[in-house]
């Protein structure tokens, strides 16, 4: 890659960590549904105003990326930070990879598991297990259903990417996807919103901070980031574009200690580095440099 698309890769991987930051900011004063909202409907509102969306527009299939992409995993991994770290999510949210394997396995004729893909499926389950801890169970913990959600919102982003390959053949242009994904997103998160954490029930208006981290969240980490997202599927290719989801964590993780006060435990950096172990096998680096060193 060039170092255009290095610098790219380096500024994806910083707003899409810092969303983890910016969501446990403004979780701090708003509900997770609302924080949902906000997040995508000041998104398509952004990527709308950049470039509207044709009036024959495919809305079903924007549903259910939406759905899948976006309502989901985005609900899931903010009510998940209520309960745990926002380091911690980040680090369960990059299996998404592993997931993605066994769901394209299952559900494509050309994406059929390996050897190699099994091993780093195995690797990423055993650093799961060693991130939940051997007694989680046994407790049952809120934090053990925060980390079991932010795994849910990984699968759900699994079959997204798997959804969204209809996309290039459909001939949708990257910036339409993702101003219609966002904004079927809005329409399909309102209700829901409306019905579990009204508006109008909250004690006083949310301070500064939390404004501040909603419009990191909704400019920043998702309608900025899809704009850079797909620059580097553009020039780099899916493989190469893969390397964000190492870089994701150590940046969540920074925030979090600096800003939040937020500290892990030794088991989950020892989780983080199988995780990270099978996701450099799925990558395929680690076989090319063995090869090379031969």
């Amino acid at each position: 890659m060039s170092w255009r698309v290095w610098i790219w890769l380096l500024s994806l991987s910083i707003l899409w960590g810092g969303s983890f930051f910016f969501a446990k900011v403004a979780l701090g004063a708003l509900g997770p549904f609302t924080v949902v909202f906000c997040r995508v409907a000041l998104a398509a509102l952004a990527l709308n105003l950049v470039k509207p969306l044709p009036r024959n527009a495919p809305w079903r299939t924007y549903f259910a990326m939406g759905a899948l992409n976006n309502v989901v995993p985005f609900s899931l991994i903010f009510w998940g930070q209520t309960h745990i770290a926002s380091g911690l999510a980040s680090i369960l949210n990059a299996t998404t990879p592993l997931f993605t394997v066994v769901v394209a396995h299952a559900l494509t004729n050309d994406e059929k598991m390996t050897g190699a893909k099994v091993a780093a499926v195995l690797a990423g389950l055993a650093g799961v297990a060693v991130l939940i801890g051997p007694d989680a169970f046994a407790r049952s913990t809120a934090g053990l259903w925060g980390q079991l959600a932010c795994l849910g919102a990984a699968l759900s982003y699994a079959f997204a990417g798997i959804y969204g390959r209809r996309f290039r053949a459909m001939g949708i242009a990257p910036l339409d996807a993702a101003a219609g994904q966002v904004t079927a997103s809005s329409v399909l998160i309102l209700p829901i919103m409306l019905i579990v954490e009204p508006p109008w029930t909250l004690a006083a208006l949310p301070p500064a901070t939390t404004w501040a981290a909603l419009a990191g969240l909704a400019l920043l980490s998702t309608a900025l980031a899809y704009v850079l997202y797909f620059r580097i599927l553009a020039a780099a290719g899916a493989t190469n574009l893969l390397l964000v989801t190492f870089l994701i964590p150590a940046t969540s993780i920074l925030l979090g200690a600096l800003f939040l006060h937020e500290q892990l435990e030794a088991r989950h950096a020892a989780g983080m580095a199988l995780i990270g172990l099978g996701l450099a096998a799925i990558d395929g680096r680690i076989a090319r440099l063995t090869r090379a060193a031969k």
